[in-house]
């Protein structure tokens, strides 16, 4: 009996370990630039960081197979600096499944310029918590967090806060890197930028909006559409007064890269009055974007 008792919970310790895993990440990378180099070394390079990604635990949290974070990553390589060492770009996007549907939002759609990285084909990936030891898994830790973050804060209010604050140690860590993306004084849009905005207080609306317009609003238009739409409509409300306090914020250009054709989709079935009031929140925060926004007024509403 005793000995079944440890088997029992041998095979339960399995089970949650196995499924515990928090991200579902789709990792493709692209080398076309990159002339007479071993295609083998990206194949290699792909798997190791779907491994990377896929197989580490990111929290304390327990994750059945279908609550994964669905993620996808793609890298282009434009230049290889030396033998192990390439230069190119890094693009995230992350869904969210909507409550009581089929359908996924997404989240974040953020492409990042300043990917530079040495990989060293076989050589086992290693992230160090504690300083900028490896730039490529530097980069995809932070990311994952970055994605851990965004993903809490839509289900609960601030609820990404400490995996921000671990995407912030990882850029805290690397203000001696010398590869870029991490430095403030380099861009108004890169990886420092991005989590000192999401963290920083003055731009809490920010939050408030991600946790309104999914919980309260995505999540609940499958049984009751207009209410749903009326706290998306709202939602944006957080959206305005955060661009009335800085517009060139870079977190408002993540915002709309994600979002802009779902909130025409959404609001093309609205009403008249709820039309015109969405529409002058979204042409004063997000201009660029006007003559896709004007397929709202355009449409009938259902």
């Amino acid at each position: 009996m005793k000995k079944l008792s440890i088997i029992s919970l041998f095979i339960v310790t399995f089970v949650i370990s196995g499924f515990s895993q928090e991200l579902r990440c789709n990792i493709s990378i692209s080398a076309q630039k990159i002339q007479g180099a071993n295609r083998n070394i990206f194949r290699t390079m792909q798997a190791d960081l779907y491994e990377f990604m896929n197989n580490r635990k990111w929290t304390n949290h327990v994750y059945s197979m279908d609550e994964r974070i669905e993620c996808n990553i793609f890298i282009r390589l434009d230049e290889q600096i030396s033998s192990d060492e390439f230069r190119g770009s890094i693009q995230v996007q992350v869904r969210r499944p909507v409550f009581n549907s089929s359908f996924e939002t997404i989240l974040l759609n953020i492409k990042d310029n300043d990917f530079q990285a040495r990989y060293i084909e076989y050589q086992t990936m290693e992230f160090n918590e504690t300083s900028n030891r490896d730039n490529l898994t530097n980069i995809m830790a932070y990311y994952a967090y970055i994605i851990l973050g965004i993903d809490y804060d839509s289900f609960s209010p601030e609820g990404g806060t400490q995996f921000y604050q671990k995407a912030q140690q990882i850029v805290n860590n690397s203000q001696n890197a010398r590869e870029k993306g991490w430095k403030a004084y380099e861009s108004e849009r890169n990886r420092y930028w991005l989590v000192e905005n999401l963290l920083n207080k003055s731009y809490a609306p920010f939050r408030s909006c991600m946790y309104q317009y999914h919980r309260q609003g995505m999540d609940v238009m499958s049984t009751k559409v207009e209410e749903g739409r009326s706290q998306i409509a709202e939602s944006l409300k957080s959206i305005q007064k955060v661009f009335r306090t800085r517009p060139s914020l870079y977190i408002l250009q993540v915002f709309f890269d994600a979002k802009t054709d779902e909130l025409v989709n959404i609001f093309s079935k609205s009403y008249p009055d709820e039309k015109n009031r969405v529409l002058t929140i979204l042409n004063e925060v997000d201009p660029s974007n006007g003559s896709k926004y004007e397929k709202i007024r355009e449409a009938e509403a259902f």
